[in-house]
């Protein structure tokens, strides 16, 4: 496509706006790839994330306490089921554990009915 001088600088901005919309389409992309898929971790990098020294990961693992894969001789754990068995041990607020006594009192109140 041929431009005028005049022309120039409305289609530089065209393109620029262009370029802008799909820098963020190639960055949402990449971001929701990068929630979505289940990244494998070594043993530092599993280390790392549960906050754990790298001997006491191995602990865990020769105990059966933490979820994880073997091939050969490497260990491998799962981003995803470290993060899933983290928050298994989640204690309730105050606040959720006085909605759960509440929930189990009405339904005790339906049942007598």
């Amino acid at each position: 496509m041929n431009y005028t001088f005049e022309e120039l600088p409305i289609a530089v901005n065209k393109l620029h706006q262009r370029l802008d919309s799909i820098e963020k389409l190639l960055l949402c992309s990449r971001q929701e790839k990068t929630l979505t898929s289940d990244e494998l971790l070594t043993v530092q990098q599993a280390s790392e994330l549960v906050n754990l020294a790298v001997p006491t990961l191995y602990s865990k693992v020769s105990l059966k306490e933490i979820p994880y894969c073997k091939k050969g001789k490497r260990l491998y754990f799962s981003r995803s089921e470290l993060i899933e068995w983290i928050t298994e041990g989640k204690e309730p607020t105050q606040a959720e554990t006085i909605l759960a006594v509440q929930g189990r009192m009405t339904r005790l109140h339906q049942k007598r009915r």
